[in-house]
């Protein structure tokens, strides 16, 4: 059967968008490509002053001091919080501010970061004399190693890049990819250097899903007193079911004066049924599986959630060191906390 002229329209609009589809994926991949060749370019040429600058960082008894013009600037603040975040105060400071007055917040101690692509920004060479006066250390990263700010400065670090991912080599691409890049080695390496552990990290992040994470303990989300379900040895089947049902965490914790001695949980009441004919005499101790698992109210709720997972079990007593129960936690109120093993 012939195509009519309104097929072929619609086949021509369909090849068209495709191939215009294809071209926009292409570019955009080319744009990564052109970034990855800059962060490649800036790891081959980290060498000697990257050391240098991290030692000077470490051995900093004040704080680090960061700034940069532009899309520069933009770079020096994110270092900055990658900075304060992991265990180095640092502040940033705008190159215009400091011209007019807010320099007074650098102090002799501290060590000044100056982020400039040229290396001849007009505003960032212009602290320099000052910066002097003051005898503070002074790093450069720029992307021009024979620039006026690398030739003032104490340190000079290399971004410089072959060519911006833009279609012009214009607007900075690669070349604030590569700067970023080698903010993010500087801030890491100077952090393990420092030895900046986890639990300092959390204590940064102390409102966020990482504090969650490495801060939150059993004892901030357990039952505990009247919410607990609890049984005594003795006590009989429909008991037990009573006290499960009521206090609706799957589970009952058998004790023997304050000391945990056994829990039931749903699935052993399962079995329970499937194996005995008459379950009416039963008692606690008889349908309890002795010695369970357990937590300590300090335990991560991180490790918490491995322990259950693990173990493919859904609740976690908790007792003291001597044995005494103090409280339970479901594996749903770990992840309804925000918590991942």
């Amino acid at each position: 059967m012939p195509l009519l002229e309104g097929d072929i329209d619609r086949a021509e609009v369909d090849i068209s968008t495709r191939q215009n589809r294809e071209s926009i994926v292409d570019r955009g991949r080319e744009v990564l490509r052109i970034e990855g060749e800059a962060l490649e370019r800036v790891a081959e040429q980290i060498g000697s002053a990257f050391s240098q600058a991290v030692q000077l960082l470490q051995g900093c008894r004040g704080k680090v001091v960061l700034t940069g013009i532009g899309k520069s600037g933009i770079i020096a603040q994110k270092m900055t919080a990658t900075l304060n975040s992991t265990g180095t105060p640092a502040l940033y400071l705008h190159p215009i501010d400091a011209l007019h007055g807010d320099l007074g917040v650098v102090q002799r101690g501290d060590i000044v970061i100056l982020f400039s692509k040229s290396g001849e920004s007009e505003e960032i060479n212009r602290l320099y004399p000052a910066l002097r006066a003051l005898e503070t250390p002074v790093i450069a990263i720029t992307g021009n190693t024979e620039g006026q700010l690398a030739r003032m400065a104490d340190i000079t670090l290399d971004v410089s890049v072959e060519r911006e991912a833009c279609p012009h080599d214009l607007a900075p691409t690669a070349s604030t990819t590569a700067m970023l890049g080698l903010a993010d080695a500087l801030s890491v390496v100077l952090y393990e250097r420092k030895g900046f552990t986890r639990e300092d990290f959390a204590s940064t992040h102390p409102g966020g899903a990482i504090g969650r994470r490495l801060l939150l303990r059993i004892e901030d989300l357990m039952k505990t007193g009247e919410d607990m379900p609890v049984v005594v040895p003795d006590q009989s089947f429909n008991e037990v079911i009573v006290e499960m049902s009521q206090k609706r965490l799957g589970a009952a914790l058998v004790v023997e004066g304050e000391y945990l001695c056994g829990i039931i949980t749903d699935g052993d009441l399962r079995r329970i049924l499937q194996r005995e004919e008459d379950v009416r005499g039963l008692t606690a101790r008889e349908m309890m599986t002795s010695n369970p698992m357990r937590g300590n109210p300090s335990l991560l709720g991180t490790a918490a959630l491995q322990m259950l997972e693990e173990k493919k079990r859904t609740q976690l007593p908790i007792t003291d060191s001597d044995g005494r129960l103090v409280g339970i936690v479901h594996i749903h109120d770990l992840i309804e906390a925000g918590l991942r093993s």
